[in-house]
């Protein structure tokens, strides 16, 4: 096996098991946060963070189902065998997850790199399987 080869599988179980685990852990519960002091006025980001999450758990299906989808397309990748189509799926979830950091929370910069390095890396394998891909979507 060339380098190269080695490489994708590494970045394959690397990036499964990332997303593996963030998706399990939408399945535990978090204790609750003590309520803030009532003088007190949240940050405006920080007021959309809450909205946005508090939205997303609040519907009673999406947060539970978006661990599913990212424990689901990160044993796809894992997978070696089905790697290609967790890397198409993973592609909202890890845009997703990209412009949550770029909108709401722009000034944490170190999530913001390391959010766009998993869209990145996320790219690169769809970059390496382009082979594959164009077969499907480039027929004559």
């Amino acid at each position: 096996m060339n380098k190269l080869k080695i490489l994708i599988l590494v970045t394959r179980i690397a990036l499964g098991g990332l997303f593996v685990y963030a998706g399990a852990q939408k399945f535990i519960p978090k204790p609750p946060r003590p309520a803030a002091e009532q003088g007190v006025e949240l940050p405006d980001h920080v007021v959309k963070i809450k909205s946005m999450i508090g939205g997303l758990k609040g519907t009673g299906y999406f947060w539970p189902q978006l661990g599913v989808a990212e424990i689901v397309c990160g044993l796809l990748l894992i997978s070696q065998l089905y790697a290609l189509l967790g890397a198409v799926m993973l592609v909202p979830l890890s845009l997703n997850i990209f412009l949550f950091h770029l909108y709401l929370e722009p000034h944490e910069v170190g999530e913001l790199i390391q959010t766009g390095f998993y869209l990145l890396i996320n790219m690169a394998l769809l970059a390496y399987d382009y082979p594959k891909l164009k077969i499907a979507f480039l027929t004559k």
